[in-house]
């Protein structure tokens, strides 16, 4: 038992390293996570803290720079490197919790509508109809504009928005799994249907979420950074990728570095969030096993 456990523990390491686009997808995303983690103590500088001196100072490798500020600083003065540091706490934790946010519930959703069908199936899915009907852009900005645009509230609204195509998703993996055998043996001895869907149902559709849910914390950075960049996402003084945009998009014309940084910053960010995602849906699905 132990050996079949340590096997299938160094099962996924290998598999990582049989994929280029995972392991430059995971060591991507890993190197985010240590930076979001330890930002307070990678930041060289205070990231809110004001230098007019200093303000619109180039990267360290042009005319006009110094290695004080490797990537330069912006209107206030305040460095560029250290504030990219600190977006990346914001960006992980709003993609990150959103998405934990819509898969609660969506599996819920899913789970109920196609373990029991008929009329709960029915109506659970005509409510996902409906919310499908609704542009989900159209539906947060109309929420950030009545609420005090905040990481919590972004979280909930961008969460409620997009647990739809789990719930769709999983309840097409719950109508395949509830005729197996297995599920089938449960119901004839009498077991609860609470119990059935806990312990039969959910964990043959957690792959599925996993996978999901990868790609959607990519979807969610970038629908972060853009309500940022419109005014209606993170608010000063909290540091973000699209609130840095925002503040540099005046200055595009003379001095690229701020945006530029920022930009590269969100196009890295999510390019190893979908690598990763994109191996791991070849590692869980076996309709895709083999490819890589």
């Amino acid at each position: 038992m132990a050996k079949s456990k340590q096997s299938s523990l160094w099962r996924w390491p290998k598999l990582l390293l049989q994929s280029k686009t995972g392991t430059v997808g995971f060591l991507i995303v890993f190197v985010v996570v240590f930076v979001a983690v330890f930002a307070d103590s990678l930041a060289p500088h205070n990231p809110a803290a004001n230098n007019l001196g200093d303000m619109l100072k180039p990267p360290a490798w042009l005319d006009g720079g110094t290695s004080a500020y490797l990537l330069g600083t912006d209107n206030l003065g305040r460095d560029i490197l250290s504030r990219i540091i600190l977006g990346t706490r914001v960006s992980l934790l709003v993609g990150i919790f959103s998405v934990v946010v819509a898969g609660i519930i969506g599996i819920l959703i899913g789970i109920l509508a196609g373990y029991y069908g008929g009329l709960i199936d029915n109506i659970l899915m005509r409510i996902v109809d409906s919310f499908l009907a609704i542009p989900s852009i159209l539906f947060i900005l109309v929420v950030l504009a009545v609420f005090e645009p905040s990481i919590m509230v972004l979280i909930i609204v961008i969460g409620f928005t997009n647990w739809v195509t789990y719930a769709r998703v999983v309840r097409g993996e719950v109508l395949s799994i509830k005729e197996r055998e297995f599920v089938k043996a449960s119901k004839s001895i009498g077991t609860r249907n609470g119990i059935i869907m806990l312990k039969h149902i959910f964990p043959n559709i957690i792959s599925s979420f996993i996978v999901i849910s990868t790609l959607s914390v990519a979807t969610t950075i970038i629908l972060e950074a853009s309500l940022s960049f419109l005014g209606l996402g993170i608010q000063p003084p909290e540091i973000s990728w699209g609130g840095m945009l925002t503040d540099g998009r005046n200055y595009l014309a003379t001095n690229w570095w701020l945006v530029t940084f920022p930009g590269i910053a969100i196009t890295v960010t999510v390019l190893g969030i979908i690598f990763l995602g994109d191996w791991l849906r070849d590692v869980l699905d076996p309709r895709t096993q083999g490819r890589k």
